[in-house]
């Protein structure tokens, strides 16, 4: 059994066994400074198992009125599957039902995750920005 549930305070540790299961590396450099953006965030879901152990996570930026943009959607690899990510983002997407904008970004699909990636979202019924005569713009990622 799965439970879902907000948290506002997070452990080091846990949070970089979660991020490392996933292999994003930038993030695991600073895992503190990971920790405070999850704390600084609008909203972030937790999955737990029955013992209490981090299965998955998802945090939102957003002003919950137009925008919600989900930054981060994880699931411990370990995990994958068995529907965890899927009950994380229908939770996000009844509790940002009334905002206009429902976004976040992923690998692209020609990347090994984007694949996967893709058929999720797809799959979570999100469909990318030019299918709806919309464009995203952003800087440059760096390897930071």
């Amino acid at each position: 059994m799965v439970s879902i549930a907000q948290e506002t305070s997070f452990d080091e540790a846990e949070i970089f066994q979660l991020y490392d299961s996933v292999g994003w590396q930038p993030w695991t450099r600073d895992i503190a400074k990971v920790c405070r953006s999850l704390v600084n965030s609008h909203l972030v879901l937790v999955a737990r198992d029955e013992g209490g152990r981090l299965l998955g996570l998802a945090r939102t930026v957003s002003d919950d009125e137009m925008v919600c943009y989900v930054q981060e959607l994880l699931v411990d690899k370990r995990f994958h599957g068995q529907g965890i990510g899927r009950q994380l983002l229908e939770r996000l997407k009844e509790r940002y039902a009334h905002c206009r904008y429902f976004m976040l970004t992923t690998d692209h699909e020609s990347t090994p995750e984007g694949v996967a990636n893709h058929a999720f979202y797809r799959r979570m019924g999100l469909i990318e920005h030019h299918e709806q005569g919309l464009s995203a713009f952003g800087l440059r990622v760096g390897n930071s």
